[in-house]
């Protein structure tokens, strides 16, 4: 028998975060406790739309896009805020990418992007 959450409780609070944390920033490593460490060139945040948590779990329902990247580097991680600029820091998470090249685009597509919590079964 595993532990965690209930499912519903696990949805609901899923359900609270999305509506609170729906703007994405890249890092290139962990960001750290408080989700500013290791920020990608690319610091601009784009905005996420999660669709409703089923079974503990919650999923980007729209393409993250970022273009023409400043800076050659690979992201491994990322958080989500608050607020498109300043704000508070809710989550962080790792994400697998291929490396990009300056002037790169990079996308995160809808569908690509989880967040889960531990369900009691």
């Amino acid at each position: 028998m595993a532990t965690g959450w209930s499912t519903g409780a696990a949805n609901n609070a899923l359900d609270e975060v999305a509506a609170d944390y729906t703007w994405i920033q890249l890092h290139t490593g962990d960001p750290g406790a408080a989700g500013t460490a290791n920020v990608a060139s690319n610091s601009t945040r784009q905005q996420v739309t999660w669709g409703s948590a089923s079974n503990g779990a919650m999923t980007s329902t729209n393409d993250l896009e970022w273009t023409n990247v400043p800076a050659a580097e690979d992201y491994t991680h990322f958080t989500a805020w608050s607020a498109a600029t300043e704000g508070n820091f809710g989550f962080s998470g790792t994400i697998t990418a291929n490396a990009v090249t300056a002037g790169d685009d990079f996308t995160i597509p809808a569908g690509d992007l989880d967040v889960s919590l531990t369900v009691a079964s």
